[in-house]
């Protein structure tokens, strides 16, 4: 496939593993913490997964939670804890340890930053699109060096919206000298990344690493990819 001039990437599990550690993050802090609460680990963990499923579900809880996660976090592992009669000051350590292994646990994807370099020899402008707040965001861009790959980078936390939001959008469409018409969209969230994308007439790219495919009644991406490393050859 021809390339575009211009493609608008997400960062968190599009070129960051950023979820797929979060399973092992939340059995090794339960882990740590479940002796001291008196509970069975795997109970608390269990009863957080449950917990957190409802809580990230509200559209308007999401919008807050991720422009602050430890603060959404807490608040999640609080609720529960209390519930099973545990210490408050004990949900906050436990709260804060999961971030900290989560944090601690990202990593790369394989091949993405190969990609973003053969993109770029090949003369296609980047664009980052990410969700959550400022200082989360950039200190993982910092920390994976990530700035140099990109032409403009949109953070929810700086930029004051978020994806889905069209302004995102625009603003790297504007920044890249770019029309929908010559570029892409790549990212992990159907809803957040690819299909504001194509609504706009911007070439839209799923990421399913699991090759789960689409959920019945979905539309279809324009695209279908098990990393961004399906970009190029």
């Amino acid at each position: 496939m021809r390339l575009p001039q211009a493609i608008l990437i997400d960062l968190d599990d599009t070129i960051l593993d950023d979820s797929g550690c979060v399973d092992a993050c939340w059995t090794d802090a339960c882990s740590e913490v479940a002796p001291q609460a008196g509970v069975d680990a795997e109970t608390l963990r269990l009863a957080i997964k449950q917990h957190a499923s409802w809580w990230w579900g509200d559209d308007d809880r999401m919008r807050r939670g991720r422009l602050d996660l430890r603060a959404a976090t807490t608040e999640v592992v609080g609720e529960v804890m209390g519930q099973l009669g545990c210490d408050a000051a004990l949900a906050l350590y436990l709260a804060n340890r999961y971030r900290d292994l989560r944090e601690e646990r990202a990593t790369l994807l394989d091949g993405a930053i190969e990609t973003l370099e053969w993109l770029r020899h090949n003369d296609v402008r980047l664009g980052m699109m990410t969700n959550g707040a400022g200082p989360a965001q950039r200190s993982k861009i910092e920390r994976f060096a990530l700035a140099s790959h990109f032409d403009y980078i949109v953070i929810e936390g700086e930029f004051g919206v978020g994806k889905p939001d069209v302004r995102v959008f625009e603003t790297l469409l504007r920044e890249l000298r770019a029309t929908p018409a010559t570029a892409w969209a790549i990212g992990d969230n159907l809803r957040a990344d690819v299909y504001p994308a194509m609504e706009m007439g911007i070439h839209g790219i799923w990421v399913d690493p699991a090759d789960r495919g689409v959920p019945v009644d979905w539309r279809e991406p324009d695209r279908t990819v098990r990393s961004i490393s399906d970009l190029r050859p």
